[in-house]
């Protein structure tokens, strides 16, 4: 099945959720991305870390092809595989490639419009009219996103009066109402107060048993508190990839330990 609009049949005998093989990556010819290889399980948080430049966020934008808008960017060799289907296939539809791998962004990014029409914006691009169905999946969005409480009599007021904690969960709520099997999220707290990040990480943590979230970010606590394994990069390299309490606690290799005590990066 090469549609993602819908999610694939997946055989019980594999837990990955993303697949990513031997990938190299050139904006121009300049190289971003060495050889990368990792896998990604279903239903966990896998944070890619490391210093700015060192090829992080160029991976996560490949892996639901957001580099594609960028001129002269291409994937050189390898291959990613998103629930066993190659992302690259000429069979494969990138809006709904875009829609299975929904993406929260460093700034909040609401629409200028009302909460309401934020969250149901996907299924109505998808085709969705039947307003019970609408409005059933605005409140589990709202609520999956630990936000329905704070905006439900709000509802048809614009999102930009939420304050910008908000506005990032409103725009995690956005994502996942179109059902993603994966979320990238790139630096999604980097803009908010400790009292904001705390209620997004929260939600990661809690939603990640519904879906596959991958987040790049360089505060190494979040790291260390959200994710399951952690991937460490440096140069365009893959450096190292394990769990992320042995990463953080006894890391193989020198690099790792020189960047996540301070010492370099």
């Amino acid at each position: 099945m090469n549609d993602l609009q819908e999610k694939p049949t997946v055989s019980k005998t594999t837990t990955t959720a993303v697949d990513i093989r031997n990938v190299s990556f050139n904006y121009g010819s300049t190289q971003a991305l060495k050889d990368i290889t990792l896998d990604v399980k279903r239903n966990e948080v896998t944070a890619f870390i490391g210093p700015s430049g060192c090829g992080k966020s160029t991976l996560l934008r490949c892996i639901n092809r957001m580099n594609d808008e960028i001129v002269g960017t291409r994937i050189t060799h390898g291959e990613i595989l998103v629930e066993n289907i190659n992302i690259h296939d000429r069979s494969v539809d990138v809006v709904k490639l875009r829609r299975d791998v929904g993406m929260v962004f460093q700034k909040s990014n609401p629409f200028p419009s009302s909460i309401y029409d934020n969250v149901a914006y996907g299924l109505r691009m998808r085709g969705e009219r039947n307003k019970g169905i609408l409005d059933q999946s605005v409140q589990e969005s709202l609520e999956a996103a630990a936000l329905w409480d704070e905006v439900k009599d709000r509802l048809q007021e614009s999102a930009l009066g939420l304050s910008g904690g908000q506005q990032q969960r409103l725009c995690i709520a956005r994502t996942i109402a179109v059902k993603p099997t994966v979320v990238l999220m790139d630096e999604p707290c980097s803009a908010l107060d400790p009292i904001a990040t705390a209620k997004v990480e929260d939600l990661i943590w809690k939603l990640k048993h519904d879906y596959t979230f991958i987040i790049v970010t360089h505060n190494m606590q979040q790291a260390a508190r959200v994710s399951d394994k952690t991937a460490f990069f440096y140069m365009g390299g893959l450096i190292e990839f394990a769990e992320t309490k042995r990463i953080f606690s006894s890391p193989s290799v020198k690099q790792t330990e020189e960047y996540i005590t301070g010492r370099f990066g």
